[in-house]
């Protein structure tokens, strides 16, 4: 079965960098989209990044446009979150999920699968 498992949190100051990954198995993902989304303490589950994996076509959240950037490498069966001048506000379980779709999704009752999540936290 698919299994979606993230790594890369931590801790880190505000105007710090991390890089998620997301090792994705069980499956063929051509077709798919792969997302990244968040969730902090008593707020919603928000989209933050997607992916296509055949074309690498990617979107964003305008909260984290030209900070964050997500990538794929087909050859690792890996998706990629890169966050750049990191900042409080983005402090907050971060989760990988994939879904079989022709444009990319950006809602979470729209992606089937997900990982367990992983935490970052910005301090400031």
């Amino acid at each position: 079965q698919v299994q979606l498992v993230e790594s890369g949190g931590g801790l880190v100051q505000a105007g710090g960098s991390l890089r998620l990954s997301c090792a994705a198995s069980g499956r063929t993902f051509s077709g798919y989209a792969m997302g990244w989304f968040r969730q902090s303490p008593g707020k919603e589950r928000e989209f933050v990044a997607a992916v296509t994996w055949s074309g690498g076509n990617t979107y964003y959240a305008d909260s984290v446009k030209g900070r964050f950037t997500v990538s794929r490498d087909i050859a690792k069966n890996t998706v990629y979150l890169r966050m750049n001048s990191l900042k409080p506000e983005d402090t907050a379980v971060y989760f990988c999920a994939a879904e079989s779709a022709q444009t990319i999704p950006t809602y979470s009752y729209q992606y089937t699968y997900w990982g367990q999540g992983t935490q970052v936290t910005v301090s400031s």
